[in-house]
């Protein structure tokens, strides 16, 4: 809890008792009281109870410890891409995803003095990505920090005028700093991507359509992975997400993350990752889950 600045403290040792006596309704996320993810949380668990962690690690620890039900982890964004490297955090785990969640990101300039005042912007880089024509147009330099909601608490305890926060309007109300500036984000269509992670899927059907998620590494032949995802155009099985990532120091394995309709038992998406696997070293299903409002209709 002392990674955190002074202002957020006794905000975060709060929230921490009320979610260590109700662990089945926490929800973990990474981040300060009044970040990006304590309001997606809110959205998606309105009865639950935010548990604020320091790092996307902590937040998938205080689920497999029990201190937490469940974990939010933002995975990518419309403007600047991704966030957390979920291939990397979530196979080691022992977590699956069992949901997913899009939060419209909206972000304001907040300090103690006024707009005219300002000479430097602290904030998580995501944030500064999301907003970096607005502070170039204005001449102000880019701070990174571990966090947005974070970055206010920061600016309250250094006390200097020249010194503003980019975070969500919720962390200027939280930390009683003036909002010097609204909808600073460069574009309107800002929307970072959610997952929901649980120690194990849930009990009860899936209602509606499904998303699965998977990892894999194909063979290191020619054309494997057009092979590997023959099988989902010859099924009809919808792709909406395939992205390559280097794993340790090597160049020449590459893994892929995939997002497709469907669920394992669908008889065409069971036909579609079973020639997958043909073609594949391995492959690893992190999880099927309803699929979000958020995303665009098929």
């Amino acid at each position: 809890m002392n990674r955190y600045p002074a202002p957020a403290r006794p905000i975060v040792a709060a929230m921490i008792a009320a979610a260590a006596a109700e662990p089945e309704r926490t929800v973990a996320f990474q981040g300060a009281p009044g970040a990006n993810s304590h309001i997606a949380v809110n959205q998606a668990f309105p009865d639950g109870l935010p548990l604020p962690c320091f790092a996307f690690e902590d937040a998938i620890d205080a689920v497999r410890e029990g201190r937490a039900d469940c974990a939010m982890i933002p995975i990518e964004n419309s403007l600047h891409g991704r966030v957390a490297d979920i291939h990397f955090l979530l196979p080691e785990s022992g977590l699956v995803i069992t949901g997913e969640h899009f939060l419209p990101i909206r972000y304001s300039l907040m300090g103690l003095g006024e707009l005219a005042d300002v000479h430097e912007a602290v904030s998580h880089p995501q944030a500064l990505g999301q907003c970096r024509h607005w502070l170039r147009a204005r001449g102000i330099r880019p701070i990174a920090y571990d966090d947005t909601a974070g970055a206010a608490a920061l600016v309250v305890e250094g006390g200097n005028a020249k010194t503003a926060a980019i975070a969500p309007p919720l962390a200027a109300e939280i930390y009683g700093l003036k909002t010097l500036e609204q909808g600073i984000e460069d574009s309107d269509d800002n929307m970072t991507r959610f997952v929901i992670l649980a120690l194990r899927e849930p009990d009860r059907r899936i209602e509606g359509p499904v998303i699965t998620s998977l990892i894999f590494q194909v063979k290191n032949v020619p054309a494997a992975l057009y092979k590997a995802m023959g099988g989902f155009a010859t099924n009809g099985v919808n792709m909406t997400k395939l992205e390559s990532y280097q794993r340790g120091a090597s160049f020449a394995a590459t893994e892929f993350f995939a997002d497709i309709e469907g669920h394992p038992e669908d008889p065409a998406v069971a036909r579609a990752l079973e020639e997958l696997a043909f073609h594949s070293k391995w492959v690893r299903l992190l999880g099927s889950y309803p699929k979000a409002r958020g995303r665009a209709a098929s």
